[in-house]
């Protein structure tokens, strides 16, 4: 008892001599055995969390790869879409330009001997308001055309989209025309045309004729 109590004093008067050092002393619980970690929670909570950790970069690379696999099948078939969709407009294009070329020549190219398989050729190749005022026009035509043993070819030196909206387009067509009547060939004209092509179905077709300056 009487050590007891000379370490307790020693230990006063040292916690005396410190100053703040005392009430750290005395702050620290007498039982320090009490707040030590149970063994069973400290082997499981390291083992817990490496399972946390080994499965959550797994799952996240997973997730990402899904993604990533997603993204870019949408861009593909987005990128796949609109390449087609070019493609249709350059093939529209150069189908407006062909029908517009040919419908220059067929009104340009016009025999005598056989004019009216050369108008039938035009109407062929016509829709809409053209063709009819064409046809009813045809008749006359072909008998002038006849009676002055005219015979005209025609050649296209250019052609260009001047617009297109839709399933319509302006073309402008410039021609040079031959002509030769009664045996006599005169000197070759130029003539310009803006043709307006129609799709009609799969095909597409002179809706309208103009002349230009």
């Amino acid at each position: 008892m009487a050590g007891h109590a000379a370490a307790a004093t020693q230990q006063l008067t040292l916690a005396d001599d410190e100053g703040e050092g005392a009430a750290a002393v005395l702050e620290y619980p007498a039982d320090a055995g009490s707040t030590a970690p149970d063994p069973a929670t400290a082997s499981d909570g390291p083992r817990a969390t490496s399972r946390r950790t080994n499965m959550s970069p797994l799952r996240a690379a997973t997730v990402f790869g899904v993604t990533l696999l997603i993204a870019l099948g949408a861009l593909a078939g987005w990128l796949g879409h609109k390449a087609h969709q070019f493609h249709q407009a350059d093939q529209r294009r150069a189908q407006f330009l062909q029908v517009a070329r040919q419908g220059a020549l067929n009104l340009t190219t016009i025999d005598w001997q056989h004019a009216d398989s050369d108008v039938q050729r035009v109407l062929s190749s016509a829709t809409g308001a053209f063709h009819d005022d064409f046809a009813n026009r045809s008749q006359p035509f072909i008998d002038v055309v006849e009676q002055a043993q005219s015979t005209s070819v025609g050649a296209v030196t250019e052609a260009g989209l001047e617009s297109q909206n839709g399933e319509e387009a302006q073309v402008l067509v410039a021609v040079s025309v031959k002509v030769t009547a009664g045996g006599v060939e005169q000197a070759p004209r130029a003539w310009r045309m803006r043709i307006s092509v129609q799709k009609v179905g799969d095909d597409a077709k002179v809706s309208h004729v103009l002349f230009v300056p």
